[in-house]
């Protein structure tokens, strides 16, 4: 394999955090990238690159998940599903699955925004996974997958024309490949549409996200026949998977692929792989069809922060871009204060996966560290805290009693009946700093900051990963029906402890 000239190299993951099924295009000097956001909102994160390897969130294509009502609470693993973003007569389209719903597109003139309500093009339960191409002829075209769970049917690419503006569907909907046929092939997913000296290839993976492979399928016709190629495995690479991405073209002509890695607690990581085209036109990526763990950077760009973990100071008292909540917020849930995220604590149904009013961003994947200031205002029965929210939960902060605010820590598993409180003391102030660090491992502990240091409590929890992403970093607050009470969380600070600097 023969690497560009440079001096600066990559290491991947290049982004060390939940960027779940991303999809990617380059317009002019810009890369863009989007990735699927599930429940949380705002959803359906735009992240910018000029150089492939350094990326952050610029903008969210929804402010949340259609309709409000439904999404008014949490409902985990629902919501938008694996999308494509394409850029077509000055316009730039994401199209994405809700897959209880069909296919949504949402359009801007500019990446950053604003975003167009989105449209409702192809109705249909577990119609996943779809991306446009616009043909030389004047045609366009969605492809997508299928999800079992809501059609009852999987491991099926199909294609379906739409007009050019990705409003309505005309024509009937064909199936192209069909993996049952394929030996060896399932749960083939999440395919891609491109165009390319006159074949039409699919980029698709197969074999289940933490276990599966690449395949590239071509045709001379959009609806086939298709042959296809395993054109990127895991073989005897630690990058489990490789599962779905984007095929980049450089401006000065050179081919990228990005894709994610199943990495459980740590969510869906993203790596960037070196591609290019052999002579009999089957297109290699990573070394031979391995996955590379480091290469030359695409542009000589040097590789920055691999996390898109930030801290936040709040100076407009609105939360930054990193952040999301767990279900569609409307205007009551904060009260704006400067210097900090003042939340209006929601009803307390004693679980906060099922508590809208929680707020967070994806655990980096390496040893990590938040540190948060907070404060409660409000009548006994009140909480707030910090957390690292999946399947299982840990929140570590303050619960108001009619004695006095006390300090604890609850964790709660998913088969559990409700949270076990693993430590309990009085508040030593009305305003306390927590910190809360994750291993290499996803083991979190807990430690109060004081004036002479850290005091570590006695708790260790192993956070999970969530429905279909990684583990997260969460703010809430809540108390008793019918009552009033606010929590303010201040001066958060995310140290990551990356290897490489």
């Amino acid at each position: 394999m023969t690497e560009p000239t440079s001096a600066a190299r990559y290491r991947n993951p290049i982004i060390d955090a939940d960027v779940p099924d991303p999809d990617a295009i380059r317009v002019g000097d810009v890369y863009y990238l989007v990735a699927s956001s599930f429940n949380r909102a705002p959803g359906l994160p735009v992240l910018a690159s000029t150089d492939l390897v350094n990326w952050e969130i610029i903008s969210h294509a929804v402010a949340g998940n259609t309709p409000q009502a439904w999404f008014a609470q949490p409902r985990h693993g629902a919501g938008v599903w694996a999308p494509s973003i394409r850029h077509h007569d000055g316009l730039f389209h994401i199209v994405y699955p809700d897959p209880d719903q069909g296919v949504f597109v949402v359009s801007a003139a500019d990446a950053r925004g604003p975003w167009s309500a989105p449209r409702l093009l192809l109705p249909g339960l577990g119609v996943i996974d779809p991306c446009p191409l616009w043909d030389d002829d004047g045609a366009t075209y969605l492809v997508h997958g299928w999800a079992r769970s809501r059609a009852g049917r999987k491991n099926v690419l199909s294609i379906v024309p739409v007009d050019a503006a990705l409003t309505a569907v005309v024509g009937p909907s064909r199936d192209v490949v069909d993996g049952d046929a394929i030996d060896g092939c399932v749960t083939l997913e999440g395919p891609k549409l491109y165009k390319r000296d006159g074949w039409y290839w699919i980029l698709a993976p197969a074999g289940g996200v933490a276990t599966g492979w690449q395949y590239a399928f071509r045709a001379r016709d959009p609806y086939g026949p298709y042959e296809e190629r395993v054109v990127l495995a895991q073989g005897d690479t630690p990058v489990n998977g490789p599962h779905q991405g984007a095929w980049v073209e450089t401006a000065d002509g050179a081919h990228w692929f990005l894709h994610f890695q199943d990495r459980g607690v740590f969510g869906r990581v993203l790596h960037l792989q070196p591609m290019h085209w052999g002579d009999d036109g089957w297109p290699v990526l990573g070394d031979q069809g391995r996955p590379v763990l480091e290469h030359a950077s695409p542009q000589g760009a040097p590789q920055g922060p691999r996390t898109l973990a930030r801290g936040d100071g709040f100076p407009d008292g609105l939360p930054g871009a990193q952040w999301a909540w767990q279900a569609n917020p409307d205007d009551g849930w904060l009260l704006p204060e400067p210097g900090c995220l003042r939340i209006v604590a929601g009803v307390d149904a004693g679980n906060l996966r099922t508590l809208p009013r929680v707020i967070g961003q994806p655990l980096p994947g390496v040893p990590s560290t938040m540190a948060v200031s907070l404060s409660l205002e409000g009548p006994a029965g009140t909480r707030a805290g910090a957390g690292v929210l999946g399947l299982d939960y840990l929140w570590a902060g303050l619960r108001r009693t009619a004695e006095g605010d006390r300090l604890v820590v609850a964790t709660r598993h998913r088969d559990e009946p409700g949270e076990t409180l693993r430590h309990d003391e009085a508040a030593p102030a009305a305003s306390v700093r927590l910190a809360l660090s994750c291993d290499a491992d996803g083991e979190i502990a807990v430690a109060v900051r004081e004036p002479g240091g850290d005091r570590a409590l006695p708790v260790r929890f192993r956070a999970a990963e969530g429905q279909w992403i990684g583990a997260e970093y969460v703010l809430f607050a809540a108390t008793g029906a019918a009552q009033h009470a606010t929590a303010r969380f201040a001066d958060v600070e995310i140290d990551v402890r990356d290897g490489r600097r």
